[in-house]
């Protein structure tokens, strides 16, 4: 998802990027552009220096965090934020303590509750806090999804078997997430302090604690 610098939206617009730009899509929302197949007219152009990504799900029905292929723990849906966000440290926080963040692949499901892309997630916590608000305030997403067949993971985490445990007995929808086990853990991170979490294949999501 993404807006041009000078045309600034909310929820912007579903883009594919084509070397050095950005091709708009005619879709609604990433997961709209998934259950139609993922195709899409196109629209206009515009260079990759001409815009700002958003977060790729601004609202998934369901958050699905793994710390190992057999279990997971579900997250905050409204906790989602994008590249470039400011992470508010959560109240009861010391404003000098810092705060960490794990570094994850999200998978994105797209029709029929299969994984058709690849993303970046970032768990914040509040070590001065208590489980689970300790990681219930922020959770940053993106900056691109890569889909299937031009993404090579080599966590050695089985997604197809991560998707069949979080669907088995309920359903997956468009645009739910499910979070591989944390690659790397960086804090703390103080006020004013920014971080990029690179991943190989995705890019880099940074975001910054707010001063």
């Amino acid at each position: 998802m993404f807006h041009p610098v000078d045309h600034p939206l909310e929820r912007g617009w579903v883009g594919r990027i084509d070397g050095d730009r950005v091709v708009q899509l005619a879709a609604q929302t990433l997961q709209s552009f998934f259950t139609g197949g993922g195709s899409a007219r196109e629209h206009a152009e515009y260079r990759l220096d001409d815009v700002v990504f958003l977060a790729p799900i601004l609202h998934p029905p369901s958050i699905r965090l793994f710390d190992g292929q057999p279990s997971f723990v579900f997250a905050n849906p409204a906790a989602i934020v994008g590249p470039g966000a400011s992470i508010r440290a959560p109240s009861g926080t010391a404003s000098d303590g810092g705060l960490t963040v794990l570094s994850r692949i999200a998978g994105v499901v797209g029709a029929n509750g299969a994984i058709e892309g690849f993303t970046a997630l970032a768990e914040w916590r509040a070590p001065a806090l208590e489980p689970p608000k300790d990681r219930d305030f922020a959770l940053g997403l993106g900056p691109l999804v890569v889909t299937m067949d031009h993404f090579s993971d080599g966590s050695g985490f089985d997604w197809t078997a991560a998707a069949s445990l979080a669907a088995a007995g309920t359903a997956l929808y468009p645009g739910d997430l499910l979070g591989g086990p944390p690659l790397e853990s960086r804090g703390p991170i103080v006020r004013g302090e920014s971080v990029a979490l690179e991943i190989d294949g995705i890019g880099a999501l940074e975001q910054r604690v707010a001063g």
